[in-house]
């Protein structure tokens, strides 16, 4: 591929690459190989300036915690930022909350973001604190001040929060490339409808850093 600017305008980010997303925690919401992409992570992060993360930080009173009554994936109504129940996960102090062994310590990172952790919000994207995209997180404000027109994104799910981070940061007009090496998602009929969404919005994807490197 064409890859278009010099490292000092290249960012990568790690989307929430927690431990709750993976099967070391098959309580919470695994992802089926999401502990296998820390290599690919590392890798990407050599080919731009500045390395961003995010991680989920969920109250475990959240409005959203499925239980027997209202189950996985169905809809929350009453709250204009929780659109739907899931498992309680990355809940701070918890093994899920960690990120994937491997990464660096949050403080290494240039720019980090907690998100979700009002019990009455369920974010997905990390340039947002609400799903409808009007309180910042600071990431766009990041990348813009320090001149970065490229974002190499990889994290968890591919098909939740990685896509609606991919979304976000091509809505503000960044040139994103999804390094599919370092990311993975639930299941192929979401990801399908992922993939096609980032495809629309203008995303481009490799399928490890070794596309970077011809």
């Amino acid at each position: 591929m064409d890859f278009i600017g010099s490292k000092e305008t290249v960012a990568s980010f790690d989307v929430d690459a927690q431990q709750c997303f993976t099967p070391l925690c098959p309580e919470e919401l695994p992802v089926p190989e999401g502990d296998t992409i820390v290599q690919a992570l590392n890798e990407q992060a050599r080919f731009a300036q500045y390395r961003l993360g995010s991680k989920d930080a969920h109250s475990a009173k959240a409005v959203w915690v499925a239980n027997e009554k209202n189950r996985q994936l169905t809809p929350v109504s009453g709250y204009p930022n929780a659109d739907l129940y899931w498992n309680l996960h990355a809940v701070p102090g918890t093994q899920g909350f960690e990120l994937l062994e491997g990464l660096p310590e949050v403080t290494d990172y240039d720019y980090f973001v907690w998100k979700g952790i009002e019990p009455t919000i369920h974010p997905y994207g990390a340039c947002y604190h609400d799903q409808a995209d009007q309180q910042s997180t600071g990431v766009i404000e990041f990348l813009r001040q320090k001149g970065v027109d490229t974002v190499l994104v990889g994290g968890l799910a591919l098909d939740f929060c990685v896509k609606t981070t991919v979304l976000q940061l091509r809505q503000a007009g960044f040139r994103v490339i999804v390094n599919r090496a370092a990311t993975r998602g639930l299941s192929k009929g979401s990801v399908d409808q992922a993939l096609q969404a980032m495809t629309e919005a203008g995303t481009e994807f490799i399928d490890s850093t070794e596309s970077l490197r011809s």
